[in-house]
């Protein structure tokens, strides 16, 4: 689900429809709700034609086949872009217009001021490689079935042809650049050249285009893979004496969360806060080991040591996984589960209709986290959505063992509740029957992330797992990580803790397996603050839910809150919140 990174190289180039100079045509007697969906209409159709790979990526397929390159005189065409949107903006006053008008204000100033920071301040075009890659949105158009297969195949090719000027110019961007960042660079691009490289040919096997044509575009795509590989090496073999720390620093960091997480707090509250939400973590599952230790240990002498006390049950507990070869399929078996549970508890209503494919994970997505989702946009609402699932193939026999002793089998269920029900799949699935395009495409990741770590709270509060104190334990253990998430980001990103500090914090304080660790701490070196979204989003959203509660009548639905909350999209919470408690408006039609 990290997308805020994509964002800000996607805005590009000014609005067409404006005056001279870029400036937006606007009525000023047009100040209210029609006025600004006329707008919201017109910023959205240059958007997109300025936007190829973000309008093919959100289901709008009408620049599928353009692809931009980035240098500087498209930089400053974004600077353009968001002064002129910003003026535009201004000229509704948020207060007038009805609530969902009144978010979708909020979320496109943030999206906009976010866009001037990142490349006046951030400037993160210089120094990540990993933020020049294309084949992401040539798999998309490959893999999806929204047009004929010969009408795609035409696309990727002619999108292909600026695919060398692309990387030529990446290679010129940089300065300095991340180590790791340059790492992961190299693995990704490698990662997904097969996509241009052999997909591309398999794909034109299947169609009736003439042969002379296919080999027309065969010979583009062997330039745009040797490009793709060249930039790799050019990576190998740059010279950096020098490169930038990859840490933000305290200042970059809390910008950079104020734009991202938009939460209520700072950085600064939301890590205080972590730290205390650890605290109270340790004494409940505390409480739950001394409960299961005479079960599984019998009369061996308990441990004092309360985080002792608590690793040596859950390692006892995480001895029961699946084997290497049947991680993807016992994922694809929980998902009726979860299903049958749900309706069962009349917790929120799912759309069968909407079909979730659980595949291996694309190799161009590799190296950032082990299980993801990938939803259709709102243009594209019967696409499929894809549970992206690591592959442990040719993974060292200790380093699989303690990968699936993290994932075992009651932290697989919790995880398959986060990734798809009621979690991120549901909640995507909310956000593209919202009446606002804008909450989809300028989505907030921590309202995102934050309901997916409700939503596990939710499930177990409702009995999932029969209530079990291992059930319980393992599900401490799984938030625990959500909220070490926030502690590591902050303490790495705008501190100075270690490798070695963070390795002992997640493996004895979070009681992660070493391979998770190892990996998370390789996750934060190529990620900032995205990590911080899942606690800092379900904070604000569990405060909201105990404030509704206490707004409701006796004999509320927890399916109330549920489906109330969801229809609002993927906007902030804080402005959803405004939203829930806020007096009815007879006008409102967003």
């Amino acid at each position: 689900m990290i997308k805020k990174i994509l964002l800000l190289a996607l805005y590009v180039t000014a609005f067409s429809a404006c005056k001279k100079d870029g400036e937006f045509s606007a009525d000023n007697s047009l100040k209210d709700d029609p006025g600004f969906t006329r707008y919201e209409e017109h910023f959205l159709d240059e958007l997109w034609k300025l936007n190829p790979d973000w309008a093919t990526g959100v289901g709008y397929h009408k620049y599928d086949s353009l692809l931009l390159v980035p240098n500087e005189k498209l930089r400053q065409q974004q600077i353009k872009f968001a002064k002129v949107q910003l003026d535009s903006l201004s000229r509704y006053v948020p207060g007038t217009l009805s609530e969902g008008n009144q978010i979708d204000h909020h979320m496109m100033q943030n999206q906009l001021e976010s866009l001037q920071w990142g490349i006046n301040q951030l400037k993160s075009y210089q120094w990540d490689p990993s933020s020049y890659n294309v084949t992401g949105s040539f798999a998309f158009i490959l893999n999806e079935h929204y047009a004929p297969l010969e009408k795609r195949l035409r696309s990727f090719y002619q999108k292909m042809e600026n695919i060398p000027a692309y990387y030529k110019e990446a290679e010129k961007q940089l300065k300095n650049p991340v180590a790791e960042l340059t790492q992961l660079a190299i693995d990704q691009n490698l990662g997904g050249v097969s996509v241009i490289e052999t997909d591309f040919a398999d794909s034109l096997k299947k169609t009736k285009i003439p042969e002379a044509e296919q080999k027309t575009m065969l010979a583009r795509a062997k330039l745009s893979a040797d490009a793709i590989k060249a930039y790799a090496v050019f990576l190998k073999g740059m010279k950096n004496d020098k490169p930038r720390n990859f840490r933000l620093g305290k200042e970059l960091y809390e910008a950079k969360f104020k734009y991202d997480i938009q939460a209520e707090g700072t950085a600064q509250q939301t890590f205080n806060a972590a730290v205390e939400r650890k605290k109270y973590l340790h004494r409940e599952m505390a409480k739950l080991s001394r409960q299961l230790w005479p079960k599984y240990f019998s009369s061996q002498t308990m441990p004092k040591d309360s985080l002792e006390l608590i690793s040596r049950v859950i390692d006892t507990l995480s001895a029961k996984h699946v084997k290497a070869d049947e991680f993807q399929s016992a994922i694809e078996k929980e998902i009726p589960k979860l299903t049958a549970f749900i309706k069962e508890k009349d917790l929120i209503t799912l759309d069968p209709t909407k079909p979730l494919v659980v595949r291996k994970e694309p190799a161009y997505m590799a190296g950032v986290a082990g299980a993801s989702i990938s939803a259709p946009g709102p243009y594209d609402k019967t696409g499929n959505t894809y549970y992206n699932v690591g592959s442990l193939a040719g993974w060292p026999a200790e380093k699989a063992e303690s990968y699936l002793r993290e994932y075992n089998d009651y932290i697989l269920q919790i995880l398959c509740i986060h990734e798809a029900i009621p979690g991120h799949y549901t909640q995507l699935v909310y956000a593209n029957k919202a009446p606002s395009i804008i909450k989809s495409v300028l989505g907030n990741g921590a309202m995102v992330e934050g309901w997916a770590v409700f939503s596990e709270q939710l499930m177990m509060n409702a009995g999932f797992g029969n209530n079990a104190p291992e059930m319980w334990l393992m599900w401490y253990k799984w938030h625990l990580r959500s909220v070490c998430n926030t502690i590591l980001d902050y303490s790495v990103h705008a501190g100075n803790m270690s490798k070695e500090q963070a390795i002992t914090m997640l493996t004895k304080e979070a009681f992660q397996q070493q391979a998770e660790a190892e990996g998370k701490w390789k996750r934060v070196s190529v990620t900032s603050v995205q990590l911080t979204s899942y606690y800092t989003g379900y904070k604000e959203i569990n405060s909201l839910f105990e404030e509704w509660k206490k707004k409701q009548p006796e004999g509320y639905k927890v399916k109330d809150f549920n489906e109330k909350f969801l229809s609002y999209g993927s906007a902030p919470v804080k402005f959803i919140k405004e939203a829930m408690f806020a007096k009815p408006k007879t006008d409102d039609k967003k």
